[in-house]
């Protein structure tokens, strides 16, 4: 209408000029001539072969407008912009006429993934690891991807020559079956590992010294002599800490490369490094920028002098003690810093730690993370710091001790990360956990008692709770146990463990006492921390005891408590421990103290007292010495203690004797019937034996010693009772086996009385699941 309107007002004016007629005519003819054609030149965008996809999504990946006439790159941007959506196999963008044509072949859905020929990844792992599901489009390149990560997961497991083959089932609807059939390959191991530019130490030291390892017939249990580049890289920073705790301050690897032969079957490894000199330590000092500090204190916590080899272990040992000692002090905020200086003409390196006093930094968070079945509470639960506290190394690294004593995890990373702003720090606790739930067998053997077989089943972490369930089950010739015992950690939310024990106990004590016993009850227990190395627990006991099945020739000490007693007793137990780790100590030590009154109602009256300490000192990387001292003592209130309530002393208390096989007896029956105290020692040295580590064996040595006497009886029997000393000799092999834990230990006495009964040997067995 514009148009006409305007040439309407055109011809106005033309007449106005006296133009004629039929010059106007031809004008509307021309503008509607125009306007018709301009409407035909208007294109459509038309979409072919689209089956689950809609038109209107394929024009929106095109992006090309209906109304003006495309140009041949916007046709190619076009077309890739369809192939880089991943939806279409093939793809064609073409004109017809003034139309753009779109025609599209999907790309099929997959319906299932399977696996075929896998033996060593389960099809679990697999799936974890590749990137098609079911349900999603199917593309070449994705599957190429994913037989590449699949060979990738061989490789790390050193199968170095798996192969991997795709295979489709086409099925209706545009669907298909994703097959990966897989040639696993043989194991590639590592032939040989060599060592370019070592002069100290040889190549067989520092094989010692790294993970992977050369192939052995001893090593099926271990997976250190197949290749990997993450253990390779690994390696690097093991040796480059061996060199610097034996002085190469100056030590590098320059290059640490694995070869493998033309079959494919084999690694050749090499490590060039560059050992440098070798140095001592020279001047060591404490510096301290906080004037309150007694530095002539601190100096007891130099773990190194001046002119030993330098060790670069020793100085961040040094770093933790210091850092220890300030915070025992009240300095929570003191950092240590070594400033290290190193003379190169005279071979050393002066140490001085530094002393400053660090910014207030306050936790901002504290983020955990790696736990799948324990629950953050029970990790956070073990922290010294929370959110909002001022930052405390002394702290953190107690934490991360705690948690450890757990026993829930075999890795723990506690680290700083910067916060939000300056004066703010993030706490990152990465874990990973082990199974907590344990099966153990305990097999034992005596010259005189025959077979003992000892079954435990326990979960010591509940649901991820940190609760502990245990059920003991010892079946024997001489003893059957049943336990039932559950512990709460931190009952009612609070740092206050509590739990309950049901047992029944019967012993065959014929070949030693003449009688059997019974023992039938339940004990409750609530225990805290009182300071962080001191821990309280209280119990309370009721326990029914019967002695029966007296032999005909059993000693009358024996014969007269024949019978059921009753004890009801409260007892409390006062732990100090310092010990690096609660399950397997390499430093520290133990002192407990425990009482037990019996005599809030039932049949007994009496105060037991027992005191027990160990110390773990280690001599060497490789050896550790541990001593252990134990003593007790029973008072009575006006009656003889009773046999089932006396000490005994022997078997796995003070090897070399079997079960009760030392101490008071009646000189004419021989039979055992214990004392009313004791004390015993024992002292025990661990070592390697020189055998590669996978075999995990292990030696030691070991002194036993202790006594035990003291007897009060309501008649006059004629007992043998001897307050002498009595000590033995061992060795002992323990062996990390496929099973489970082993030990093995010999013990001969070499001081003993003609009446006691000894044992040689003894064996123990456990697994866990």
């Amino acid at each position: 209408m514009n148009i006409i309107s305007g040439l309407v007002n055109t011809g106005l004016h033309v007449r106005q000029q006296a133009v004629p007629a039929r010059l106007v005519v031809l004008a509307l003819a021309t503008a509607l001539l125009l306007t018709v054609a301009g409407q035909a030149s208007a294109s459509q965008i038309r979409v072919e072969g689209n089956q689950r996809i809609e038109a209107e999504t394929v024009r929106q990946y095109i992006r090309l407008k209906p109304d003006r006439e495309a140009t041949d790159e916007e046709l190619d941007r076009a077309l890739k912009a369809l192939f880089d959506s991943g939806l279409f196999a093939d793809v064609e963008v073409r004109r017809d006429g003034l139309d753009i044509v779109v025609r599209v072949v999907e790309n099929p859905i997959i319906n299932r993934i399977a696996f075929e020929g896998n033996k060593r990844i389960s099809d679990e792992d697999l799936r974890g690891e590749i990137e098609l599901r079911p349900r999603i489009v199917f593309t070449r390149p994705r599957v190429q991807r994913d037989v590449q990560r699949i060979v990738d997961i061989y490789r790390r497991s050193g199968r170095y020559t798996a192969s991997v083959e795709p295979k489709v089932i086409q099925l209706p609807q545009n669907r298909l079956d994703l097959i990966f059939e897989i040639a696993e390959g043989s194991l590639t191991e590592i032939r040989s590992i060599t060592f370019t530019g070592n002069r100290a130490f040889d190549d067989g030291d520092l094989r010692e010294v790294i993970q992977t390892k050369e192939s052995a017939w001893y090593r099926i249990f271990s997976s250190g002599d197949t290749y990997d580049p993450d253990r390779l890289a690994f390696d690097r920073e093991l040796l480059r800490r061996h060199y610097l705790s034996e002085g190469y301050a100056d030590f590098r690897v320059i290059t640490a490369a694995g070869e493998l032969t033309p079959e494919k079957d084999a690694f050749f490894i090499t490590f060039s490094v560059s050992e440098g000199s070798r140095y001592k330590f020279g001047k060591i000092d404490i510096e301290s920028a906080l004037k309150e500090i007694d530095i002539e204190a601190l100096r007891a916590e130099l773990t190194a002098a001046s002119g030993d080899w330098y060790d670069a272990e020793e100085v961040e040992n040094t770093i933790g003690k210091l850092t220890d000692a300030l915070g025992n002090q009240g300095y929570a905020l003191a950092e240590v810093q070594p400033r290290i200086r190193r003379d190169r003409g005279n071979l050393a390196i002066d140490v001085s730690f530094v002393i400053s006093e660090s910014a207030r930094v306050v936790v901002e968070r504290i983020d955990i993370s790696g736990n799948i079945r324990t629950e953050d509470s029970v990790i956070r639960r073990e922290m010294l710091l929370v959110e909002g506290d001022i930052f405390n190394t002394y702290r953190l690294r107690r934490s991360r001790q705690r948690i450890t004593n757990l026993g829930f995890f075999d890795k723990i990373d506690v680290t700083r990360e910067p916060g939000s702003a300056d004066d703010r720090t993030i706490i990152k606790v990465a874990v990973r956990e082990k199974a907590t739930g344990e099966l153990s067998v305990g097999l034992g053997y005596s010259t005189e008692g025959g077979a003992l077989t000892d079954l435990s089943i326990r979960e010591r972490n509940l649901l991820g709770q940190g609760q502990d369930l245990q059920l003991n089950l010892k079946l024997g010739v001489q003893q059957t146990e049943i336990v039932l015992g559950f512990t709460e950690p931190y009952f009612l939310e609070k740092d206050l463990s509590a739990g309950f024990d049901i047992f029944r106990t019967t012993d065959d004590l014929q070949a030693q006492s003449s009688y059997d016993s019974e023992r039938i009850g339940f004990g409750l227990r609530a225990g805290y921390r009182i300071t962080e190395p001191l821990s309280q627990r209280w119990t309370y006991t009721l326990e029914q005891t019967e002695i029966h099945n007296v032999g005909a020739n059993a000693s009358r000490a024996v014969r007269e408590e024949q019978g059921k007693t009753l004890t009801s007793s409260i007892g409390q137990t006062l732990l100090y421990d310092t010990r690096d780790n609660r399950f397997d100590p390499n430093e520290g030590y133990s002192v407990q103290l425990r009482n037990v009154f019996a005599g809030l109602g039932g049949d007994r009256t009496n105060l037991r007292n027992e005191v027990e300490g160990d110390y773990f000192h280690p001599l060497t990387e490789d050896l550790t010495l541990i001593a252990i001292v134990g003593a007790g003592y029973i008072f009575d209130f006006g009656e003889p203690t009773r046999l089932s309530e006396r000490y005994f002393l022997g078997g796995s208390s003070l090897r070399g004797f079997r079960s009760r096989g030392t101490g008071p007896r009646d000189q004419a029956t021989t039979d055992a019937l214990g004392g009313n105290w004791f004390y015993r020692a024992s002292l025990r040295l661990s070592f390697p034996l020189g055998l590669p580590d996978e075999l995990g064996l292990k030696g030691s040595v070991f002194s036993d010693a202790g006594t035990l006497s003291g007897i009060d009886l309501a008649s006059a029997t004629p007992i043998r009772d001897e307050s002498s000393l009595r000590a033995t000799i061992g060795a002992g092999l323990s062996w990390v086996s496929p099973v489970g834990p082993m030990t093995f230990s010999w013990a001969w006495p070499i001081a003993k009385e003609n009446f006691d009964k000894t044992e040689v040997f003894r064996l123990g067995i456990g697994t866990r699941f």
